[in-house]
């Protein structure tokens, strides 16, 4: 937000750049849905014995899930 407000040069090359994330970002989620809509379409196409692989792909796919650290106080167990 800041670099929209600045007029100096480094902050408009700074702009760009956010801006170039973003778009890369949203390219790369959206090659990652046609992927996935491609993995679907070859899953339905093939038979049983081609599940392993399919379910392997499909956990490649998913991000894994972050442990989140407990908040708060914990007391003794009994």
């Amino acid at each position: 937000m800041l670099a929209t407000v600045l007029n100096s040069e480094r902050a408009i090359q700074v702009n760009i750049e956010i801006m170039r994330a973003f778009v890369s970002l949203r390219n790369m989620l959206a090659s990652n849905a046609a992927l996935a809509r491609k993995v679907k379409s070859l899953e339905k196409k093939y038979d049983a014995r081609f599940r392993v692989v399919f379910e392997a792909i499909c956990a490649l796919m998913t991000p894994p899930e972050k442990k989140r650290p407990m908040i708060g106080f914990k007391g003794k167990e009994a």
